[in-house]
């Protein structure tokens, strides 16, 4: 009888142990998805951030090109109305389904192109190319661009390092069980698209 006794008690120790182990275990693997998922929504904040400046710099670049008369105006317009689309999408990454997040980036995207062909009609003015409001504009427009490229990538790496964290198989069962009910589904990052990969062109 006692050695039976000694058994169960070993056996309750043991788990004892193991569920102290798992609870641990499962405490660690929620604690770093929190973190992975704070840094991705940190992450959008600073594509939210260089994309407002964008928007910020071009109603001053819309006035500037309008002073010249016989600038096209269907250029100028195109660039507003692509602006307007761009301000109108708004989504919130952490609860958004792949469509409106292709909505959002083929919104800036339509920006991006927007402002290229504007770039390429401004060349036929020499005079607006000399306008030193126009060209702090395009300095600032283009070092817009270039963050807005360095904050997509960061978002994009952001976003594998947590897909590849919540989508391991234990790591899915820990968040089941420990998650509380919190979301912890893959997020979606921005797809490479023709030119994506460069800022446009506002260099003369």
């Amino acid at each position: 009888m006692k050695k039976v006794l000694i058994a169960v008690f070993v056996l309750l120790g043991l788990l004892i142990v193991f569920i102290g182990g798992f609870i641990m275990w499962g405490a660690g693997v929620y604690d770093s998805a929190v973190k992975l998922q704070e840094d991705v929504n940190a992450e959008w904040s600073n594509v939210q951030s260089t994309y407002q400046r964008r928007m910020d710099l071009i109603p001053n670049l819309v006035e500037t090109v309008k002073g010249y008369a016989n600038f096209e105006q269907e250029t100028l317009t195109g660039v507003i109305e692509a602006r307007a689309k761009a301000t109108s999408v708004n989504i919130d990454p952490s609860n958004v389904s792949p469509q409106q997040f292709a909505q959002f980036q083929q919104a800036q995207n339509g920006l991006s192109s927007a402002l290229s062909r504007l770039m390429v009609v401004v060349e036929r003015y020499p005079d607006l190319k000399a306008n030193q409001n126009f060209l702090d504009l395009q300095a600032q427009l283009e070092g817009t661009e270039n963050r807005i490229n360095v904050a997509r990538q960061r978002y994009n790496e952001s976003i594998r390092s947590y897909n590849t964290y919540v989508r391991g198989f234990f790591k899915r069962f820990a968040l089941g069980v420990f998650g509380g009910g919190e979301d912890f589904s893959v997020r979606k990052g921005f797809e490479a698209s023709e030119g994506a990969e460069r800022a446009p062109e506002v260099k003369f």
